[in-house]
């Protein structure tokens, strides 16, 4: 089996702060984790409801994916990332499957993950990122 669960659910928001307080609300925890992904241009918050993590997503500057995504379709759901235990092995699998990757290689991602994105335009209109937890020794 390529993909073990889903990892997470990226939101898109304008507001990180804004957001926080919203989702704590409506999840009844706070945010684990807040980080900086400087690659991507975005800052993100983190909840984790049962086996479940919400990751917020907030740009950092208007070349971003997500400050696009909210200019062109408001804010709302960007992604489903899944967790996987091989990542450049599942990116292979995926390529010879046809789905066109976002990435050539994983690069790093917020959380501690090895990421890659699959294009929504062969996966029927959804992002969907693949995650591999980095070892560190």
């Amino acid at each position: 089996m390529i993909l073990s669960k889903i990892e997470h659910i990226g939101i898109a928001v304008r507001d990180l702060a804004a957001a926080n307080a919203l989702y704590t609300t409506l999840l009844g925890v706070t945010p684990y984790k807040t980080e900086m992904v400087e690659s991507e241009h975005v800052i993100t918050s983190f909840f984790k409801v049962g086996d479940t993590k919400i990751e917020l997503l907030q740009a950092t500057a208007a070349q971003s994916a997500i400050a696009r995504f909210i200019e062109q379709r408001g804010e709302g759901i960007h992604h489903i990332a899944y967790d996987v235990a091989d990542i450049k092995a599942a990116m292979q699998y995926y390529a010879n499957e046809g789905f066109k990757l976002l990435n050539e290689q994983p690069k790093r991602g917020a959380d501690n993950k090895w990421v890659c994105f699959l294009h929504p335009k062969t996966c029927g209109g959804v992002l969907v990122e693949l995650c591999q937890e980095i070892c560190t020794p």
